[in-house]
């Protein structure tokens, strides 16, 4: 049976590199460059003033704001654009997306800013398997995905929530958040630190064979 297939982007299907290296080495590196500190002192008062803000906050997730807070006389694009040899897929995120895309529709559900969505998008070649790309930040307001995300995606795709079938890596908002919401959901245990149940997966290549068949 066709069903939708929803990816989360980063931890999932592209590592952490690239996004860790425009908040935590560019924006400090052109800080220190702009205010004359050092690497370590400008890294000290960029990382304070996000701790500040939170992860509840839209702000966290909006390069715009950093920028103007920061008193940054760069282009939000610039900054994307230097760190952008950082970008890559997990190895076998190629030949699953290819798999499942020849069964099955595919979606992205970020909470990525749709900056850094459409950036890693441009990069990567993999944009032509999905139909959708939503970010929660962006697109409905929410700095986590939680269980309203997925009803609001699942609305807006038109389709019954029985028909979507979730993956990420993060435990809380791609893994419990869509299971309360009534939507089959596997959590993406990279590291193997979780228990092994059943909807805990440990790379794509595992979840492609854990759904083989639906």
């Amino acid at each position: 049976m066709k069903r939708i297939i929803s990816f989360d982007l980063d931890g999932t299907l592209v590592t952490t590199e690239y996004v860790d290296a425009v908040w935590l080495e560019r924006i400090p590196e052109i800080y220190a460059e702009t205010h004359a500190l050092s690497f370590e002192e400008a890294r000290n008062i960029v990382e304070r003033e996000y701790l500040k803000i939170g992860p509840e906050a839209l702000e966290w997730y909006n390069i715009h704001y950093w920028l103007e807070k920061f008193d940054l006389d760069i282009a939000w694009n610039d900054v994307l654009e230097s760190c952008i040899d950082r970008v890559a897929t997990y190895p076998e995120v190629p030949e699953v997306l290819e798999a499942l895309g020849t069964r099955h529709t595919l979606i992205i559900i970020s909470n990525a800013a749709r900056e850094f969505i459409q950036k890693e998008m441009e990069v990567l070649d993999i944009g032509k398997h999905f139909s959708a790309i939503f970010s929660s930040v962006s697109d409905f307001g929410k700095t986590k995905k939680e269980k309203s995300v997925y009803e609001m995606v699942c609305e807006r795709m038109g389709i019954e929530k029985s028909a979507m079938i979730h993956v990420g890596d993060n435990y809380l908002f791609d893994y419990v958040a869509p299971r309360e919401a009534r939507i089959e959901a596997y959590y993406l245990d990279r590291d193997g630190t979780h228990a092994d149940e059943d909807h805990v997966v440990r790379n794509l290549k595992d979840f492609e064979k854990r759904i083989t068949g639906l």
